[in-house]
C-alpha cells in the first residue's frame, strides 16, 4: 500500500512553468512505476507521463503523451520518495486536475492507461490562463 500526495498546482499564464510534486509513503518507492494523468472538466482522465526505475541498472525510463512531449519532463528522486512533473510552455489546454499514480506491476502495454495503476493521489489543480 502506498499513499500519494500531490502539490505544486496553481494559476499561471500561458507560456509559464510549474513543477508538480508527488510524495509517496512507504520504503519501497523505487519498486513502483509512477505516472501523471490529468482530467479537465467534462473529459476523461488522460495520460501525461510515466517513469519506471531499474534497480539493477539504476536508470529510469520516461514516456510521454505526444501532447506534452518536449514541454513536460517527468523525474523521480527515490531518496525522497518523490516524483516530479516539470511543465514548461504551458498552454490553456493544459488546464486540468493533475493526478499522480503508482503501480508495482509496470507494463509497457498499460503504462498510459488508468487501469495500469493501482494507487492514486487526490489531485492538484493547474489552471493556465490565456
Amino acid at each position: 500500500q502506498v499513499q500519494l500526495v500531490e502539490s505544486g498546482g496553481g494559476l499561471v499564464q500561458a507560456g509559464d512553468s510549474l513543477r508538480l510534486s508527488c510524495a509517496a509513503s512507504g520504503r519501497t518507492f523505487s519498486t513502483y512505476a509512477m505516472g501523471w494523468f490529468r482530467q479537465a472538466p467534462g473529459k476523461e482522465r488522460e495520460f501525461v507521463a510515466s517513469i519506471t526505475w531499474s534497480i539493477t541498472w539504476s536508470t529510469s525510463d520516461a514516456y510521454y503523451d505526444d501532447s506534452v512531449k518536449g514541454r513536460f519532463t517527468i523525474s523521480r528522486d527515490n531518496a525522497k520518495n518523490t516524483v516530479y512533473l516539470q511543465m514548461n510552455s504551458l498552454k490553456p489546454e493544459d488546464t486540468a486536475v493533475y493526478y499522480c499514480a503508482a503501480t508495482r506491476r509496470p507494463n509497457y502495454s498499460t503504462r498510459a492507461m488508468t487501469s495500469g495503476y493501482d494507487y492514486w493521489g487526490q489531485g492538484t489543480q493547474v489552471t493556465v490562463s490565456s
